[in-house]
């Protein structure tokens, strides 16, 4: 390769390990010297250069997660890296592969006050797995080596390294050979695997709950055949969505928040809950009764993440070595028939219902505001099955949660934000999402207050070129809020989060040469529909607008509280 000269030697070495990576594309907005720039120039990588270090930070997390890859970010010092915190905040929830590389103030002038000087090796801790400060040039090959490592193992998250300005012209460090950059997969201590074995051959009434930790560690439906083998009803976290099979007659959705009727009683009766890969954070578990008194075997990569309890069992190590062992051990093992036959009648129940309020919602004027079951309806319909949807976590959207409102099914792929729940996250995701698997389509559904958030970087799809569906769900801003404060007020404030306005998105999409299409009421949805996928399908980034009711919310999730929807009732008569 005939690298051009003018590149500082140390971005070179970067660009090296890029391409030892297997990396092919770099999102940032580079500090004002354009090192990065120069030392790619003429190799097979590519830059997205957006305009937003927060937004630059959310692809990078969105390419690691649908590629299961380091997810590569590169943004100057200073404000840059202070906007980029964000975006580090929900990779680390997200335990996202990311490797975030900054400029740093030269060794000699920190302390001085220099221009942009700040302590961004104290600031970025928090947020990272890892972080280290470069100030010679031979430091770096050992760097990106353990920066790759910590990223990718145990856990996977975020990693920071800093590159002191002194190094930019230094002469080029040692070349060093380098192993294959994939993770090591740790196998669990088979005496705990044989105890745990014996609870689950004991269990008549087990569950199997992936989370996100089950991602690109489904190798060959592994889960999917223990959950046969035990007779277990199978659930997912949200993040954990798109590791399972949502056409096998023993998957019933998501769990805790997602999970209401004939999911939610099954919550209520199990003896044994298998949790693959999720730390069990509130919103997994949120609805479940109370107390919970079945046993809960949490596998898991890192210990710091253990629920404990007197009813739990923990095995560290990976979930797909783990299943794999208890299927050995299980082999020969009956399942409770009743309790698979209650698991595949909840099943159903949860279609019929889903097809019921899709028929209420039909029978409205067709002048009137599509409702979002509609709107989910008119993507299944149109959109390939093994897209991948990407998700926001605002009002309207999380109908896309509720199983089979809309379902990834064999194929179809998913990406949502963690538990942080950035707004703007999934619309700024769904960009790595694309370049992660080019050629596979990427739909993103938002609602119109996290659009607004992204749409400075309508450019940056121009340039680009990114084939994302945006279908942006507008209640007229913060409909979560609004309903908060409706809940309050008794809808008599004078204060309000939304507002019956034009968006101004066609405006902007047009002048970028994107694809724009605004649908007000239901009987021209899916027809619109189908001509935005067209215009996408052909690689025109496209944007869909819908108008929809703020009183359209998921089930279970009538009265907001807060955070959370107050659920009243107890786990067996949600809705």
């Amino acid at each position: 390769m005939n690298h051009p000269t003018h590149a500082s030697r140390p971005w070179n070495l970067i660009a090296d390990h890029l391409e030892h990576l297997g990396t092919r594309t770099v999102f940032g907005l580079p500090g004002d010297d354009m090192a990065l720039l120069a030392a790619v120039e003429d190799r097979d990588i590519d830059v997205v250069l957006c305009r937003d270090q927060r937004n630059a930070v959310f692809m990078a997390t969105g390419y690691a997660l649908a590629s299961g890859t380091p997810g590569i970010c590169a943004v100057g010092k200073g404000p840059a890296f202070t906007n980029a915190l964000t975006g580090l905040l929900e990779a680390r929830s997200a335990a996202a592969p990311v490797i975030l590389v900054a400029d740093g103030t030269a060794l000699s002038r920190l302390g001085t006050g220099a221009f942009q000087e700040f302590d961004q090796m104290a600031a970025v801790r928090p947020f990272t797995k890892w972080a280290a400060r470069v100030d010679r040039a031979d430091q770096l090959p050992a760097v990106l080596e353990k920066a790759t490592a910590i990223c990718l193992n145990g856990t996977p998250g975020p990693v920071y390294v800093e590159i002191a300005e002194q190094i930019q012209d230094t002469s080029p460090a040692p070349r060093i050979l380098r192993g294959k950059a994939a993770p090591q997969r740790l196998a669990p201590d088979g005496d705990v695997l044989r105890e745990t074995a014996g609870l689950i051959a004991a269990a008549r009434r087990p569950l199997l709950l992936a989370g996100g930790g089950t991602r690109h560690r489904n190798t060959g439906r592994c889960v999917e055949r223990l959950g046969e083998l035990i007779g277990a009803g199978m659930f997912c976290t949200a993040s954990g969505r798109g590791s399972l099979d949502e056409n096998h007659e023993l998957f019933c959705g998501l769990a805790g928040l997602y999970s209401t009727g004939p999911a939610a009683r099954l919550w209520a009766e199990t003896d044994l809950v298998i949790a693959l890969g999720s730390r069990l954070e509130e919103t997994a578990t949120f609805g479940w009764p109370e107390p919970f008194e079945a046993p809960v075997i949490q596998v898991t990569t890192d210990e710091q993440t253990l629920v404990t309890g007197p009813r739990g069992r923990a095995v560290l190590g990976d979930v797909a070595r783990a299943v794999s062992g208890w299927a050995g051990l299980l082999a020969f093992g009956t399942p409770d028939a009743s309790w698979t036959e209650r698991v595949r009648a909840a099943r159903a129940e949860l279609h019929a219902r889903a097809r019921a309020r899709s028929a209420a919602a039909a029978t409205v004027p067709l002048s009137a505001r599509p409702a979002v079951v509609q709107v989910l309806d008119a993507l299944r319909d149109v959109v390939p099955d093994d897209s991948v949807l990407v998700q926001e976590n605002g009002l309207q959207d999380m109908w896309s949660y509720h199983f089979p409102h809309w379902s990834c099914g064999s194929r179809g792929g998913s990406v949502v934000p963690s538990e942080q729940t950035p707004l703007g996250f999934g619309a700024a995701a769904a960009v790595g999402v694309a370049h992660a698997q080019p050629g596979r389509p990427v739909v993103a559904l938002v609602g119109d207050g996290a659009f607004h958030l992204f749409r400075s970087e309508l450019p940056t799809l121009a340039d680009r070129g990114s084939p994302v569906l945006y279908v942006v769900l507008d209640n007229g801003g913060y409909g979560w809020l609004q309903s908060n404060l409706d809940q309050v007020s008794g809808g008599l404030s004078r204060f309000a989060f939304v507002a019956d306005r034009d968006t101004g998105t066609g405006a902007l999409a047009r002048a970028m040469g994107l694809g724009h299409w605004r649908v007000d009421s239901w009987g021209d949805l899916e027809g619109t529909v189908r001509k935005a996928w067209e215009q996408c399908a052909s690689g025109v980034p496209t944007v869909v607008e819908v108008a929809v009711a703020l009183d359209d919310v998921p089930p279970g999730m009538e009265t907001p509280g807060g955070d959370f929807p107050q659920r009243e009732a107890p786990a067996g008569e949600q809705d």
